[in-house]
């Protein structure tokens, strides 16, 4: 390999860590976490977190030039049988410079390798992140290389530090008319939110759109935080930072490379972040099976490998 393929290759995979921990940090965001005091931002959080360090995940090897990474938001708070409260997929092209997210939405009613079908969020309480990553794998022909694991905690201060004047949303109605659902009490209208209000933004999902609006809501969430990070304002605050994600977040993407190999890439070279929702529209329609499965997202006739060929295309493109 000669010494400009060489240039080429590492520069490819710094652009994809630095991505990542871009993402991962604005994932803290539309997670959902209680907020812990910190002083020395990893040592406090490492100190309380409930993450497993010890993480059965066989994903495939690495390409450069288009990774995977299966995130999750457990709602776990210390229970055995969590499921996976939030799922996406998040794609890098180094080539393309280009970061592209899939949320599945938790009731799609899939075969769960050797288990049966069920709803995807319970592969996570059933067999963890490796049994997530094969039923993905298995139903959708989705090869996932990298894992990153989001446990509820430390999201206020986190958000705060990201963009301590705010995230500029607009509230519907709805959202200002269930205090106790939200945990906060929201005013109707396009304002700027900070960590806490962000949450319960960010979370929603007692309105006619339920769990659609929530997805869209995070999608959003993601994407203006992923743009208060790579100001040139937050790349001073980005030790603090990912600090901070060091002890909420478990993942086997190497977070402590990215401080000092991207901070060029931070300042803007990555393209927006565009999104997908699964399953797409027209290709399930609603059901209902006996306890302890409940109410699902079961796909059409045909409607599974057409959700699992638009999933490819569009990491692909």
């Amino acid at each position: 390999m000669t010494l400009q393929r060489q240039t080429r290759k590492k520069k490819k995979v710094r652009k994809f860590r630095v991505f990542m921990m871009v993402f991962l940090i604005a994932f803290l965001a539309i997670g959902g976490f209680a907020a812990y005091e910190y002083i020395s931002a990893s040592r406090a959080a490492n100190a309380d977190n409930n993450l497993n360090d010890e993480v059965e995940f066989n994903g495939s090897d690495e390409n450069v030039d288009n990774v995977n990474v299966l995130v999750l938001g457990s709602d776990s708070r210390g229970e055995e049988d969590a499921r996976a409260d939030t799922i996406m997929i998040a794609n890098y092209s180094s080539d393309t410079n280009q970061p592209k997210l899939i949320s599945i939405m938790r009731d799609t009613y899939v075969n769960i390798p050797g288990y049966g079908f069920n709803k995807i969020n319970a592969a996570y309480s059933i067999g963890g992140l490796e049994l997530m990553r094969k039923t993905i794998t298995e139903n959708f022909g989705i090869d996932i290389n990298y894992y990153a694991e989001v446990d509820f905690k430390g999201f206020e201060k986190l958000v705060d530090a990201v963009a301590p004047d705010g995230i500029q949303v607009t509230v519907t109605p709805e959202m200002t008319t269930d205090k106790k659902a939200l945990g906060v009490q929201l005013t109707e209208g396009t304002q700027k939110l900070h960590g806490k209000e962000l949450l319960a933004y960010s979370r929603f999902r007692h309105d006619a759109n339920g769990d659609y609006g929530r997805v869209q809501r995070q999608q959003e969430v993601l994407g203006k935080l992923k743009e208060e990070v790579a100001s040139v304002t937050t790349v001073a605050k980005l030790p603090k930072m990912v600090g901070i994600a060091n002890g909420y977040v478990s993942t086997n993407v190497r977070n402590g490379l990215l401080l000092s190999m991207g901070t060029d890439v931070l300042r803007g070279k990555a393209e927006d972040i565009e999104t997908m929702r699964i399953p797409v529209d027209d290709s399930y329609h609603d059901a209902r099976y006996p306890y302890p499965v409940g109410s699902v997202l079961e796909f059409n006739v045909g409607g599974l490998e057409q959700n699992a060929q638009e999933m490819q295309n569009f990491l692909n493109q």
